[in-house]
This record gives structure tokens, sequence and C-alpha cells, in this order.
């Protein structure tokens, strides 16, 4: 073959390759793009779990130390929204003068929240006796306890935490309190916050 059939042959396998793929190309059609709508939602969430709710105590006349029987651990969980920067939790009561009440009608005599103290992991022990619940719309001024305060930064948006809390009731103060039955509702309540 010569050196012009060769160049003939070649042009003529390019020309073909090029229409088949021109044909191929011609087979396909395409219709127009329709979309879906994706909707997806994650609610803001602030829940507290308590390991117990009940804690008692055998109580000695003018004692400072009257330990609770118990501790009771807290598991604070939360899926916030941009912008909270921390987490509060609080323990308190709806009085300051009355934290357990008697339960004898002739005795007077009630137990204060200064007179209960909390301890928090180990910590040391404070009065349930501040106005830091009160000052977020928890309980009575003068019954609160802020029992911890956790930043939220981009990295625990969605995080929890335990907490164990030890109960001792201070009567130290109280050395005359009558011998009766005292009984008391301590309320936990967390709070996200901007």
């Amino acid at each position: 073959m010569s050196k012009w059939s060769k160049q003939i042959a070649k042009v003529g396998l390019a020309v073909a390759v090029v229409a088949m793929t021109s044909s191929l190309a011609s087979a396909q059609i395409n219709s127009g793009a329709q979309s879906i709508t994706l909707n997806a939602a994650l609610a803001e969430s602030l829940t507290i779990s308590l390991s117990g709710n009940s804690v008692n105590f055998t109580l000695t006349p003018g004692s400072a130390t009257n330990a609770g029987d118990t501790s009771i651990t807290s598991t604070t969980s939360w899926v916030l929204k941009p912008g909270r920067t921390q987490v509060n939790l609080y323990a308190y009561f709806g009085s300051a003068t009355a934290a357990l009440v008697h339960q004898d009608p002739a005795n007077t005599t009630d137990i204060p929240s200064s007179a209960v103290e909390i301890s928090v992991n180990g910590g040391a022990a404070s009065a349930v006796s501040t106005n830091a619940a009160s000052a977020v719309g928890f309980g009575a001024a003068g019954a609160g306890l802020r029992l911890f305060n956790q930043a939220i930064t981009g990295l625990n948006k969605v995080a929890s935490r335990n907490d164990t809390m030890d109960f001792n009731i201070n009567l130290s103060s109280l050395a005359q309190l009558p011998a009766d039955s005292y009984v008391g509702t301590l309320n936990i309540q967390a709070q996200a916050v901007n």
C-alpha cells in the first residue's frame, strides 16, 4: 500500500469514528431538572434526670453535721441553638424560712433553707440560701443555690454532664429545734442562657 493510500485509509477511519460518536450523541435526550426540598429540624432541649428523689436525715440537736443518708446524681443533657453561652443548674426551695416544715401542729418551728447544705462533686458544702435561683425565676429569694455553671462553646452545643450532690442539715443555729418530723421539697432545675 502506498503512502498516499495509507493516508486515505487513516482519514476514512477518522471520519467513521466521528460519524459513530455523533450518532451515539444524537441517541440521548434529557428532561428538564425537577427539585425536591428537604426539610430537617433538630429541636432545642434541656433535660435533667436524678438518680433518686429522697434523702433522709437523722438529726442531732445543735449539730452542724447531719448528713443525708444518700447522694443524688443529676444528669443534665442539652441540645442547644447557636448563641447559647452557658448552662446553669440550680437547687431551690419555695420558702427561705420554711424549707423543711414541722409536722406536729403544736410545733411552730421550721428548718430554714440556710440550714440545708449541698456539696457538689465533693466540693465544699454551701447553704441553699442565695438569690442565685430566684434571680433567674426559680424559687423564693434567699432559698437557692447555683450548683454549676457550664460555659457553652461550639464544641459542646450537644452534651451532658453528671454531678453528685451530698446533703447536710446544719443545726448549729437551731440548738432548740423541737423533736418532730420535718418535710421539705428541694427543686433541681437547669437553665440555658444567651
